[in-house]
């Protein structure tokens, strides 16, 4: 008997994608590397690198690898959806439904309800011990920031169901129209000086990336001779980067595809046509990858890495921030000099920062995987709309959440959330409940 890993390794079938696992683990791997990269912590409190050095933003036309982790969502979200659909009985959508939310979110909430509930007790500890300024207050508010990225992929399952049927009548079409929304949100908002409409671009930009997903799902990406193949990833990744470089050189968008301190437009919140244009070409661009990745990862110990890593892949994004913020409040605990962002020392003590954060996140992943692993598969059946009514609010108290953080519990503090403003506890409260909702509408007997 081998280990874990080796057996499910040596189990997986021909026919599965393994490319799509490399790169949900690399996409987030990147966006890892990418925070540690860009803190600059200094005794004041903690900036953005690229703030400091604005050379390095065209970096993030690589680093922001978010849209690609999107594109695989909408993969696996087709596959997954389609599946349960062959074994539903006659006249049960809306069990298909809650069944799919639960199988789809339970890796992802799992491990996020732990995530929320620990750092909510030692929040409120920490502040009834009169603890909250300095560089903890600025942990306490900057932890709970990625899971914003909870939040869209929330969207992008419950809205799965409706978008695949939309795909499979309309095909590019239906991405057509989505990405046209997009433009038309842009044009509303920089020409026509529309309030409130760029909100829309959180739907209308991150849908149209899922939406590509599907494609590929249905071998519309890159199907037939290896010319053909080749030829569609290629124009989309061309056609992308060069409309993305027009839309910043002539438009009113930033050259950063991560959102900066201070800026008055932000690529990512909300997402613009640029950053779309910009999923666009990344999209087109693994594409092009994919043969030779299928033939490292027919290797089986490339294999094994890639299954050992997407085991504990959303904890480790979880507590990634934790990690590299605890290495630097111990520096600063232990007198450790910290040199000023983008000097010479700085650089040189850039690789001992990362190597510590990263054993750091080594043991917190240690601690916490076991709520990452998968739980047996429920049977079809369930409750629709109280697994819809779930989602929306998991949704909304994630993405309250990674706006108000956890600093000021006890005085109160708020951040407006669609123009509602939220605490943490009432976000808290949110997530946890709609979480129960989908657990509780989607559950069914047990089956393997």
């Amino acid at each position: 008997m081998g280990s874990p890993v080796r057996v499910l390794a040596e189990a997986t079938p021909d026919t599965r994608d393994r490319y799509v696992d490399l790169l949900r683990v690399a996409s987030l791997g990147a966006v890892v590397l990418g925070h540690w990269m860009m803190a600059a912590v200094t005794p004041d409190g903690v900036g953005n690198l690229l703030a400091v050095v604005p050379a390095l933003q065209p970096l993030t036309w690589l680093l922001q690898v978010m849209p690609v982790f999107f594109f695989v969502g909408g993969f696996a979200h087709a596959l997954s959806y389609r599946s349960l659909l062959r074994k539903r009985p006659e006249g049960s959508a809306d069990s298909v439904y809650a069944a799919f939310l639960r199988a789809r979110l339970q890796r992802l909430l799992r491990p996020t309800m732990v995530f929320v509930l620990v750092w909510g007790v030692a929040a409120l500890l920490i502040q009834l011990l009169g603890g909250g300024g300095g560089l903890t207050g600025v942990t306490l508010r900057l932890v709970t920031q990625p899971l914003w990225f909870i939040g869209i992929y929330l969207a992008m399952v419950a809205f799965t169901p409706p978008l695949l049927r939309l795909h499979e009548r309309y095909g590019w079409g239906a991405f057509a129209g989505l990405a046209g929304a997009a433009a038309a949100v842009d044009v509303l908002r920089f020409a026509a000086g529309v309030p409130y409409v760029e909100f829309l671009n959180f739907a209308f930009v991150w849908l149209a990336v899922h939406q590509l997903g599907f494609l590929r799902a249905d071998g519309r990406l890159g199907a037939g001779p290896a010319f053909s193949a080749l030829r569609r990833p290629a124009l989309l990744a061309g056609g992308g980067l060069i409309t993305a470089v027009a839309l910043v050189a002539f438009g009113p968008y930033p050259l950063s595809m991560v959102g900066m301190p201070g800026e008055k437009v932000s690529n990512m919140a909300p997402p613009t046509l640029a950053l779309l244009c910009h999923g666009l070409w990344l999209v087109g661009a693994v594409e092009l990858l994919r043969a030779p990745a299928a033939r490292l990862l027919a290797r089986p110990r490339a294999w094994r890495t890639v299954v050992a890593a997407n085991g504990v892949a959303m904890t480790a994004f979880l507590w990634h921030l934790t990690a590299m913020l605890g290495v630097y409040g111990a520096m600063l605990a232990l007198d450790v000099p910290l040199p000023e962002p983008a000097t010479a020392a700085w650089w040189a003590q850039t690789p001992l920062r990362l190597a510590v954060a990263a054993a750091l996140t080594a043991v917190l992943v240690a601690a916490f995987r076991t709520f990452e692993r998968p739980a047996p598969t429920a049977a079809v059946q369930g409750h629709g709309p109280l697994a819809a009514l779930g989602a929306t609010l998991t949704l909304l108290g994630v993405l309250g959440l990674s706006m108000v953080g956890f600093a000021g519990l006890l005085e109160g503090r708020t951040a407006l959330l669609i123009a509602i403003p939220v605490s943490a506890p009432a976000a808290v409260a949110m997530t946890l409940c709609g979480w129960l909702l989908v657990e509780r509408a989607g559950r069914g007997r047990g089956v393997r």
